[in-house]
Parts: structure tokens; sequence; C-alpha cells
């Protein structure tokens, strides 16, 4: 039964009432106020890792992708000064590797895994998804949902070559373009309004060192790399599942060896040169790509030899020789088919500082009128790949799609 109070102004109910409810509505408030986003916490955790910030305490979290059982793992990683390459002593060093420079990153969470199949399937899976929605004439507005529009990749023609070392859901996703991996984590980002995107070279780098200043973040002797990577001399020739080797000291597996990762920077051909001895902001030493390729992939992979698996070490992208085996025009701007992209991959980072949406679409777009025009013709003209937009109730219109 409910029950309903008439109260007189002045009352001594009223006043005793009306302090109650402005508690709660305060203390609702509070409690609104104090809420802070995954990963942050405002006390220092008992036991585990964690990084003091001005914001709170970041501490790793693992969360499902929305609408799967998919999980994926974060680790923090602290602000700092990274001194980027490799000095002039170090065996085996490139020259493109030089001359070193120093960068100031902020703190940011990065995957504790490169991302899995388990991972990226869920996002390849959009293709047919978001033609599902055009057929029921679901989900069309694209034009009001601009800022949240993403392309899925299309369907592989031939997955042979993409899944020539498995598909299990375990082991890292490989073959995409970095505008995929891009795409990746706008998708990603929408999903979980959580704002993921690649890492930097200066990010990887700090993140990769975990405060070393040796060739690997264990040391300088490579016979040792075989506890904590997957290469030539151990890999038997295919990627292995993520995170069966010993970690770096913040907590991140694979990051020398199993497959290169994608970072956002063009490949210079005189190395760090124009910031040789310079200190700068992690935004400042960002070489966005004014062509399409070589761009920078780090880490090093499955068939590459010890020295290649370096923290400082770098392999330039080259469209043309991993598209080898692609018979479409234009070739795919979402799939590499043969070379070295078969142990290529990826890993996310979320910064703890807010960043403006000019910035995060700088982030996540194509960034090279080729890419796009490439996209645009392949969908528009040719039907292959998809447009759809990404919120956070797509999770619940895919479940209406499948009822249908």
């Amino acid at each position: 039964m409910t029950r309903c109070f008439h109260l007189q102004p002045g009352s001594r109910r009223l006043t005793g009432l009306m302090s109650i409810f402005l508690g709660i509505v305060l203390s609702t408030a509070i409690g609104k106020a104090e809420e802070l986003p995954t990963g942050l916490v405002k006390e220092q955790p008992a036991s585990g890792r964690f990084v003091k910030t001005e914001k709170g305490f970041m501490v790793p979290y693992t969360v499902a992708i929305p609408g799967t059982q998919v999980k994926y793992s974060m680790q923090p990683i602290p602000a700092g000064v990274v001194r980027v390459g490799s000095p002039g002593r170090e065996a085996d060093r490139n020259s493109s590797e030089g001359p070193q420079f120093e960068v100031i990153v902020q703190p940011f969470w990065m995957g504790q895994y490169e991302v899995s199949w388990g991972e990226y399937m869920k996002y390849m899976a959009m293709h047919d998804i978001f033609k599902d929605f055009e057929t029921h004439k679901m989900r069309l507005s694209l034009d009001d949902h601009k800022a949240d529009v993403i392309t899925a990749p299309s369907n592989l023609y031939d997955p042979s070559f993409t899944f020539v070392n498995g598909d299990e859901p375990d082991l890292p996703a490989v073959s995409m373009s970095q505008y995929a991996a891009k795409q990746y984590t706008k998708w990603l980002s929408l999903l979980t309004e959580r704002f993921y995107r690649l890492p930097s070279e200066a990010e990887w780098e700090h993140a990769c060192r975990a405060g070393t200043t040796s060739a690997y973040y264990f040391g300088d002797d490579a016979s040792k790399l075989v506890q904590h990577g997957w290469f030539y001399d151990n890999a038997n020739d295919s990627t292995h599942p993520v995170g069966k080797k010993l970690p770096n000291p913040w907590g991140l597996y694979d990051m020398h060896g199993n497959v290169s990762e994608w970072v956002f920077d063009e490949m210079l051909k005189n190395g760090y040169k124009q910031f040789g001895g310079k200190k700068l902001t992690m935004e400042e030493a960002i070489v966005w790509p004014k062509k399409l390729y070589p761009r920078v992939c780090r880490g090093g992979n499955w068939d590459q030899d010890a020295k290649d698996c370096r923290s400082a070490a770098r392999l330039g992208s080259s469209d043309d020789d991993w598209r080898a085996e692609d018979p479409n025009f234009p070739l795919s701007p979402w799939w590499f088919t043969s070379g070295h992209a078969l142990g290529l991959g990826m890993r996310i980072v979320r910064p703890l500082g807010e960043v403006d949406a000019k910035q995060r679409d700088r982030y996540w777009e194509a960034g090279l009128d080729q890419i796009a025009a490439d996209v645009e013709y392949r969908i528009d003209e040719e039907g292959r790949g998809a447009r759809g937009f990404v919120d956070s109730p797509l999770p619940a219109d895919i479940e209406q799609l499948r009822d249908k």
C-alpha cells in the first residue's frame, strides 16, 4: 500500500522529511561525483600493480567486449621520460634507431596481451551484421551518426592466407592494415564508451622498456629471449597463444616477438634525425604518416631473429609486398596477405587524460586520401566491406536482428 503524506508548510514533519530527502539527494550527488572510471580507484590497493596519479590509482582491469563473453585485459603504465631508440654501442642496432631523443609520456593503460583472434573476430563480424541491418532496414540513419560511423573489413576471400597459423581465439590476430587496426580501436571505444587507440612509437617503447635501458627489458643477453618471447629460434614457424612467456616488469606479455605491433608513426629514411637530442611531448614526437608506407611496426615477430625483437628495433611496413597475393583492385584497405604481415598484429592503449573529439578522430581515421578513397570504392562500388554506426545500444540491436 502506498502512503501519501500531506504536509503543511513550516511543520516539523516537513522539516524533518525534507532534511532526509536533501540528505539522500546530496549523498547521491556525492556518490556520482566520486564515481571513477574503470581502472581507477581512490585508495591505494593493498596488493597487485598500481600507478599513482593525481586522479587516483590506476590499476589493472579485465572487462568483456559489450554483447560478448570475450574479455580483454589492460595494465597501467606510469608517466615518465623514455629515451627512444638505441645507443650507438648497442649490439645489432640499426641506423633507423638513432639518434636517440627523449619523450615525455603521460600515464595510460595498455593491453596486457596482443589483440587476439577472439577479440578481433567480433569486429570482423560487423561486416555481415551491418549488411543485415541494411536488409532489415535497421540502424540506417548514418547521416545522423557521422561521428560514430566505422567501416568493417571485407570478408576474407581466401582465409588460408590470414589463418595460415591458425584462427584459435587465443592466437594473436594478424595481417590487418594499420587503417583496420585504427577502426578496431574506434569500434571498441564507441561500444565501451572508453577511449582506445593504437600507441605512438614513444608510448610503445616506454611500455616495453618498463624503465630499463638495456637491449631487451630483461637485459642485454639475447640467449634469455627464449623465456620471454617467440622468435625465429623457438617459434617453429608460427604464432603462439598470447601470454605463454614471461611478462615484462609492467605486466605486459609478448612485447618481444610473437607478432610485431602497429604504432602510429611513419618510418623516415633518416631515422630520428629530426628529433636527435631533443626532449618532446608524446604528441610532438608522433610522425603522422604522409604516405602509405613505410609505417613503424614494433616488437619483432615469430619469423625474425632475436636482434629484431629488441626494445628499440623497428620494422617498416611495405604495403605492396605485403599485399602480393591480393587479386583485388584496388588492393584491400583492410587486409594484407604476405610476408611479415602474417606476423603483424596490434595492441591497444587507453590514455588516462581527456582527449578532445578532433584528436580522437585523428587517432581513428584513415589519415590519407588514398586510403579513404580505396575504402569508399570498395564499399560503394564493389560492395565489399561495410559501414555502420556504433553506440552502446548496438549489442541489443544485434540481438533483435538475430530474432528476425
